[in-house]
């Protein structure tokens, strides 16, 4: 990388383009900076998450996500290249079932609430969803490797399990949501 980052301030992107990776300038308005900017994001929230104290191996864990949201981020900012693959998605994978097996089946919808670390995860959650649909919707009108899909959506399930993870580290439960009944 050398010296690509000495000069913050370009003003090339005053005019409201931005380039990509390839060298081409585009709107800052357009899909492909929606979904590189959501992924950023995430990966920002994540480093707040990160600030919290946390078990070793989520630490470990989240560090290894952030590592691939900023490769996720430069494949979405070169058309055409390939990053992410099956294997970043079947490591979720892994430590979903890893996480859940410890966790109590749910019964009922839960709110995303409790321990401030398990908040922050179903935060990142909720960001992970808004930029799965930005990725969707980027690839409707543009050609794109399935996977950065597949890993933004198996993220946001892994989001929710350490959410609970998170919760029960901190000696609480999740909060249940209380279905409002009719009589």
């Amino acid at each position: 990388m050398g010296h690509r980052l000495s000069k913050i301030t370009t003003r090339t992107g005053d005019d409201g383009t931005t380039g990509l990776g390839d060298g081409s300038r585009v709107g800052k308005d357009e899909a492909r900076i929606a979904a590189i900017g959501d992924v950023d994001e995430l990966n920002s929230n994540l480093g707040v998450l990160l600030a919290e104290s946390l078990p070793p191996a989520i630490r470990v864990q989240l560090t290894a996500i952030q590592h691939d949201l900023f490769n996720l981020g430069g494949e979405l900012c070169m058309p055409g290249h390939s990053v992410i693959s099956g294997t970043e998605v079947a490591q979720l994978d892994h430590w979903i079932i890893e996480h859940n097996a410890e966790l109590p089946p749910l019964r009922e919808f839960i709110l995303p609430a409790g321990s401030r670390a398990a908040s922050l995860a179903h935060v990142c959650r909720t960001v992970c969803r808004r930029a799965e649909r930005s990725i969707v919707a980027l690839g409707r009108n543009e050609p794109l490797n399935a996977a950065p899909r597949l890993y933004i959506n198996r993220l946001s399930d892994l989001l929710f399990v350490l959410a609970r993870v998170l919760n029960r580290e901190n000696g609480g439960d999740e909060v249940l949501w209380h279905y409002p009944r009719r009589d």
